[in-house]
Parts: structure tokens; sequence; C-alpha cells
């Protein structure tokens, strides 16, 4: 199975940090976010990854190189040109890369004690996510679960998209190529009852502002 790093995005809630450097790229526990996550993707048994590049795009093949360090072969998706693409848009122009098996998606700027496992899709599902307990700063939640481990829209008690997903490519059939977010692909898979989902109780933070950045250090180093 491979794996797809999302790292294209402007970081503009972490400014004035990503004034130079690309999110992705900043540091915490001595080494780069991202840095983290191939790590943990590697240990798992990927050795495989896609990162879509676009805002310093250049910054992060040069400091990440082809992957050889850790043990694994990097492919980077750039969209610079078009000036990042949003999650479903990156994904789908990354779709050649990916290859014609369900892939693992991973937002860089997130924080996960999740452990990254090559995973089977239930018959006839299109995406698997793992859900969070809703943080502070987003108290309403994304999705609903229900008994069997389907996804909703609605429901009694909604959680938190952890930005983790494993995804199906049929997923993006007939999509366009262009901008696109991918909660209204999701929105019409889980119409068609084609998104299943976990709940993870364990550790999770959206590494999203300056503030949570310095958090996440302490943590780290006060282990």
């Amino acid at each position: 199975m491979k794996a797809m790093i999302l790292a294209a995005g402007h970081g503009t809630r972490m400014k004035p940090l990503t004034d130079h450097t690309p999110k992705p790229l900043l540091p915490v526990g001595g080494k780069p976010l991202i840095v983290w996550h191939i790590e943990k993707l590697k240990r798992a048994g990927f050795n495989e990854i896609i990162i879509n590049i676009a805002y310093l795009a250049e910054q992060i093949p040069e400091a990440l190189g082809d992957g050889s360090q850790w043990g694994v072969n990097i492919q980077y998706s750039n969209e610079q040109e078009e000036g990042a693409l949003e999650t479903a848009g990156g994904i789908i122009k990354a779709l050649p890369l990916l290859g014609k098996e369900p892939f693992l998606v991973i937002s860089a700027d997130v924080w996960c004690d999740y452990e990254y496992i090559p995973i089977h899709l239930a018959n006839n599902d299109l995406a698997k996510l793992i859900l969070v307990r809703n943080p502070k700063h987003h108290p309403d939640g994304d999705f609903h679960i229900d008994d069997k481990g389907k996804l909703h829209r609605e429901g009694k008690e909604k959680y938190t998209f952890s930005g983790i997903a494993y995804y199906h490519p049929q997923l993006f059939d007939g999509l366009s190529y262009g901008k696109r977010p991918i909660r209204y692909v999701l929105r019409d898979a889980m119409d068609s009852n084609k998104v299943s989902g976990v709940l993870h109780k364990g550790n999770w933070q959206d590494i999203g502002t300056p503030e949570r950045l310095k958090q996440l250090e302490v943590e780290l180093m006060a282990h």
C-alpha cells in the first residue's frame, strides 16, 4: 500500500513561522514535522510515499530528497503552478503516482499516535476515515459513526475527521482536475453508504498555529 502526505498548503494560520518555510518543514522535537510522518510510515511498512507540494515547493524536495535516507521512495506531485489544489484536487492530480489500489493519506500538519497500518477496505467501501474526539477549536465535529462503523453527515454525536484516511481510487472516478475540497466528495460517498470510520481515542493534535506547535514541542521534550 502506498501513502500520500498532504504538504501543499500555505500555512497561513502558522505565520510568521511559514513566511519563509513551508509548514511541513517546521521543526518540532528536533526534526521537521513531516519527517515524523515519514519515519512512522516506514516503521509501519510503507515504502512508497507521495508528497504533494505547492507553497515554497522547492524546499521540501531539497530537504527530503528521494527518501533513501529513511529507506523509502518519495515521489512529488507539484501543484506550484495551480497554487495548491486542496485535498481532493491534490489527490486527483497524484492518482497516476498512487496507482489503482487503495492508499493511505495523511495531513502533514496533524500529530497523532494512531498506528499507520496497511489495510483492506471493506466490501463496497470507497473510504475509511480515522475520527477523533472533538477538540476545543472544533466542538461540533464532522461526521457521525453508526453502530456498523458507517459514517454519515448527521447524527446524534459527531466526531472530528483526523486528516488521516484510506481511499480507494474509485472514490475520485469522474471528478475533473482542479481545486476541490475532500468534504464534498466524502459526503456524496456517505450518501451511498460507502464510507466507514473508526474512532481513535488516543492523542491527536491539529498543529495549525504557532501556539500548538510550541505545545507539541513542550510535550516531546518532556519525554
